[in-house]
């Protein structure tokens, strides 16, 4: 019984996503789904951050976008059939920009570290802007093609998002599942218990943040190839906001809450956009209510009380061993 309250989550997952392709209710549904998943990969890779090691970066969204644009300028300049190759070229060059990022910024603590991410993110924010011949400027790039094995219809890309999110995403609960991911969450809860265990606090946050990085760069290509287009906003803070709203929203401190997070965040701005210019005040009170009402998130309702989950008993054994 415990192995399938374990796997029950996974099994929603799949139902969920795959069903949408036998009650297939059109294009334009599939799309919205499609990119409900690919923020999904988007918000768990932040909340590796956010959730796991309590460290809350504002500036996110610059590996994001920056998988994004790695991938359609690689398009591009050469064939859209080596897509799924520049997909991980993106994820890649996001990953070292993110050594180089984390080098400096993960010195700082709070909000401190918060504001650096910020300032890194908002910097690269404006030099697509400054850098119009290199990356179109305010008008992005557009037309990005995929490999012809993917083109013709929304269904084909939604298939190849889903098994490489999928994918990304079983990685992602391996290592939250592993010792790894079992100092990570020791970091959050008391990170000089973890020093005097012998472990080097500035390493593991620096690891946590390239493997988060990795991955948000997946989902910007992922992005990349839906759309056809990028543009400057995939790198601007509301876009890192929006990974920090999927997360508190779904529930920062369960593994699928974020994936539940960015199905609600991005169904409400489908539904609320259509009958109002006011969406975002719209948006902005139903995330109010929710955080005020559920302050674990959707999937951390069952938190609430003072009921721990698994992976809160075991760092706990590690920090009480310390003692």
């Amino acid at each position: 019984m415990k192995k399938i309250k374990d796997y029950l989550p996974w099994i929603v997952y799949f139902v969920f996503f795959l069903g949408i392709l036998v009650v297939n209710p059109g294009a334009h549904y599939i799309h919205l789904v499609a990119r409900i998943i690919i923020f999904s990969l988007y918000a768990v890779a932040f909340n590796l951050l956010y959730g796991t090691t309590g460290l809350v970066s504002f500036g996110h969204a610059l590996f994001y976008g920056v998988g994004a644009y790695i991938t359609g300028m690689l398009v591009k300049a050469t064939s859209p059939e080596l897509f799924p190759l520049f997909i991980i070229l993106g994820a890649l060059g996001a990953a070292f920009l993110s050594v180089f990022i984390g080098l400096l910024t993960l010195r700082l603590t709070g909000v401190y570290f918060t504001m650096l991410t910020l300032a890194f993110a908002q910097l690269v924010w404006g030099l697509t802007f400054k850098l119009y011949n290199f990356t179109g400027g305010d008008d992005g790039i557009q037309a990005i093609a995929k490999p012809e094995i993917l083109s013709g219809g929304v269904t084909k890309y939604y298939l190849f998002s889903f098994i490489v999110v999928t994918i990304c995403m079983f990685i992602l609960w391996r290592i939250r599942r592993s010792p790894f991911g079992t100092v990570l969450n020791s970091i959050r809860q008391n990170p000089q218990r973890i020093t005097f265990l012998g472990l080097n606090v500035y390493k593991n946050q620096l690891k946590a943040f390239v493997i988060s990085a990795f991955f948000a760069g997946v989902a910007g290509g992922l992005y990349a190839g839906l759309d056809g287009s990028i543009h400057p906003d995939m790198l601007h803070w509301p876009t890192s906001g929006n990974a920090i709203l999927m997360a508190t929203i779904g529930g920062m401190g369960t593994f699928f809450g974020p994936v539940v997070g960015a199905g609600i965040l991005t169904g409400l701005e489908e539904i609320v956009g259509k009958y109002t210019e006011y969406w975002s005040f719209c948006i902005g009170v139903v995330v109010l209510i929710v955080v005020l009402l559920f302050p674990n998130g959707v999937l951390g309702i069952k938190k609430t009380g003072g009921s721990k989950n698994n992976e809160e008993k075991e760092t706990e054994v590690v920090c009480n061993s310390g003692d």
